[in-house]
């Protein structure tokens, strides 16, 4: 293990040299003796000490405690003090200077040696500190998120440069300033300036630069604790989400595009089925409207009521595939046209089940003539087999169907089709499904125009 190199700075030779003596005599190696505190910063330049011993008083121009404090902070040189006097005055003033050791002369070996040691240990430490805070510092100020730091009374201590960018604001000019000074936001929602608060610190607003810019900025405000769980500081975290509030902002103009797009097509194949079945016109719209008002009834969410929207206005595309005399036929049907007509389920689902709508639209519009005793068709699906949605467009398609007219019989009316409906409830009608319809007509007066 190398010897520790101890550089001596005292300007009475007699005491000097019994130091150096000593410290021989406890296997430091001695890398010089000087006497004044210009030649004790010339000598550590050069020579790069472990430690310094320095006598307070010397002459010259530079002191001891000047010469301390500049080992300390231009080379890293831990110093331990040496002095005869231990006035008041002399102990404040080398205390500033955040020594790493003082002692009284006279002193003997095992004194020094322990002072020495202990020194060394601090200066190690106090070394692994400032790299450690060199780094983070580093980190923090390279990251790509803007950070302040205050202390408990809400004090800024520190900003990095994307904080300073953002805010317009120095570390210098923010330094000690309370961080609801520098950090001003506008609430994106409502408009309103707030600064940031306890219980406030996390969300999306707009950050109010210093110099009159605004910022769309994601922030958290996250409280500092001690070992003790004692509050001693905060650490406000924020980032620039302009690329993500556009990046967003286009998805949704997309969604809305594909959405109007998807609309169109569907309104299209509608029309195609009541072009083709003038008799029924306007048949699957009054469907859709009465099942996405059950749906609401029920209580389910928007975006589900959208696709069963979607499915009512097209439930019958399968239609396009049965001829049209068939479907206009003003007279009975016979079993084999009944057989063809219930074949447009089976079609719908084949025609649909390739397109990738955010819904179940091909299983609702196949399940749509399903009933819950199993004696619908194409697949005879019993209970729960059969789709929330699909059971809403079932009871909506019976009551559309039995209250308009058709080319083979005229308009039951609203009052029959209730009846058929609530007469069926839990049998081949979904039970909650039929409670809201009939509170719709009854309650609401829901109407088809």
């Amino acid at each position: 293990m190398p010897k520790v190199r101890v550089l001596v700075v005292e300007d009475e030779s007699l005491v000097a040299r019994d130091i150096q003596n000593m410290l021989r005599s406890l296997s430091y190696e001695v890398l010089g003796v000087v006497a004044s505190g210009e030649m004790a910063l010339q000598k550590a330049s050069k020579s790069a000490p472990d430690l310094v011993l320095m006598d307070i008083v010397l002459k010259g121009d530079i002191d001891g405690i000047t010469a301390a404090e500049k080992l300390w902070e231009e080379f890293s040189i831990p110093v331990i003090y040496l002095t005869a006097y231990a006035d008041e005055t002399t102990f404040q003033r080398a205390k500033l200077t955040k020594p790493f050791g003082y002692i009284l002369k006279p002193f003997e070996e095992r004194e020094l040696q322990t002072t020495i040691e202990m020194a060394l240990y601090k200066s190690n430490m106090e070394l692994k500190l400032r790299e450690r805070e060199e780094w983070l510092s580093t980190v923090l100020k390279s990251i790509g998120d803007g950070i302040i730091a205050t202390d408990q009374d809400g004090l800024i201590t520190f900003m990095n440069p994307l904080a300073e960018e953002m805010t317009g604001w120095t570390q210098d000019e923010a330094h000690n300033k309370l961080l609801p000074d520098v950090f001003c936001m506008e609430d994106l929602s409502s408009g309103k300036v707030f600064r940031p608060e306890k219980g406030r610190g996390a969300g999306e607003n707009m950050l109010l630069s210093r110099k009159g810019g605004q910022v769309p900025v994601e922030q958290t405000l996250i409280p500092i604790i001690d070992r003790k769980k004692a509050p001693w500081g905060n650490v406000l975290v924020f980032r620039d989400i302009a690329r993500r509030k556009m990046a967003e902002r286009e998805l949704n103009e997309s969604y809305d595009r594909l959405s109007r797009a998807l609309e169109g097509i569907i309104r299209a194949m509608s029309v195609t089925i009541e072009m083709r079945d003038p008799y029924t016109a306007g048949h699957q719209r009054r469907v859709s409207k009465l099942a996405c008002a059950i749906a609401r009834q029920i209580g389910l969410p928007e975006t589900q009521i959208e696709g069963i929207r979607m499915a009512g206005e097209i439930h019958d595309i399968g239609k396009i595939y049965v001829p049209a005399e068939i479907l206009s036929k003003p007279g009975k049907l016979t079993d084999i046209e009944f057989t063809i007509i219930k074949t447009h389920s089976q079609v719908g689902y084949d025609i649909l089940k390739n397109i990738e709508f955010p819904w179940p639209i091909a299983d609702i519009v196949v399940q749509h003539h399903e009933r819950l005793d199993g004696s619908g068709y194409p697949a005879q699906l019993k209970g729960d087999a059969i789709l929330l949605d699909a059971n809403i467009i079932i009871v909506a398609d019976v009551v559309e169907a039995m209250s308009s007219h058709r080319p083979y019989r005229p308009s039951h009316g609203i009052d029959k089709a209730i009846t058929e409906i609530t007469q069926n409830k839990g049998v081949l009608y979904d039970a909650t499904v039929v409670d809201h319809c009939v509170r719709l007509f009854r309650e609401t007066n829901f109407s088809f125009e």
